[in-house]
């Protein structure tokens, strides 16, 4: 879910090593990429409903599988989803890595519960999946993820967290009912006018995220199910 970092060395950790897409060297053979195997999925179910063309893998994009499997063990389903259309691939890895790993006033964490808390309203259950295992990962708190996902109001959250994911909730279930309150609402636990946008631009992406995998039954990697649970 990360576009292409082409400026300096991005730094090697799990999370980004799952999404971010380096320069890749010019070595690498182009070779082609089922989007609807397995790879991964629950009860060995295609990654998609969808019968799609399969793409013949740029360098790059090799390059950024193979370090996908390296550093976490797999590749996202979310990206073979994407990787019958390489510039939609980009399109969405760049948008992902500039909204979840670049530098902002939100911590990763924050994002990472925006993206759980917008996804259980929509009942993704491939976001849910691989953002509730995100939480556990971060937070370090196995119950703090699973109270995200059944109901965010159940956990035990800072005023400012809590201010976070009322916004996000209300502008994925009521987006027609923000106004100048609810922002006032973000300011007053600290949030700055860029984390403002920041919390919009996260929320948006995932409401658009969770509509892609519900229209194609896009099923997360098994080893999601299993991450930091205790």
């Amino acid at each position: 879910m990360t576009g292409p970092k082409k400026t300096g060395k991005p730094k090697k950790t799990e999370k980004s090593a799952a999404l971010r897409k380096d320069k890749a060297p010019e070595k690498s053979a182009p070779k082609a990429v089922s989007t609807t195997a397995s790879g991964g999925a629950p009860n060995d179910l295609p990654v998609i409903a969808l019968q799609l063309p399969q793409a013949n893998l740029d360098a790059a994009t090799t390059a950024y599988f193979d370090k996908c499997n390296e550093k976490i063990g797999f590749v996202p389903n979310v990206l073979l989803a994407y990787a019958f259309d390489l510039p939609k691939l980009n399109a969405f890895a760049g948008m992902y890595n500039d909204l979840m790993l670049a530098p902002s006033g939100l911590t990763k964490l924050e994002r990472e519960m925006i993206a759980v808390a917008v996804s259980s309203v929509n009942r993704c259950y491939y976001c849910l999946t691989a953002h509730g295992a995100a939480v556990r990962q971060l937070s370090g708190d196995p119950i703090l993820g699973e109270q995200l996902v059944m109901n965010y109001r159940a956990a035990r959250l800072d005023a400012r967290q809590r201010a976070i994911l009322d916004f996000a909730v209300k502008l994925t279930e009521r987006p027609h009912e923000v106004e100048e309150a609810d922002r006032a609402g973000l300011r007053a636990v600290g949030l700055g006018e860029r984390d403002i946008w920041d919390v919009a631009a996260v929320t948006g992406f995932f409401n658009m995220s969770n509509r892609i995998a519900a229209a194609t039954d896009m099923r997360p990697n098994t080893e999601y199910h299993s991450q930091a649970r205790g």
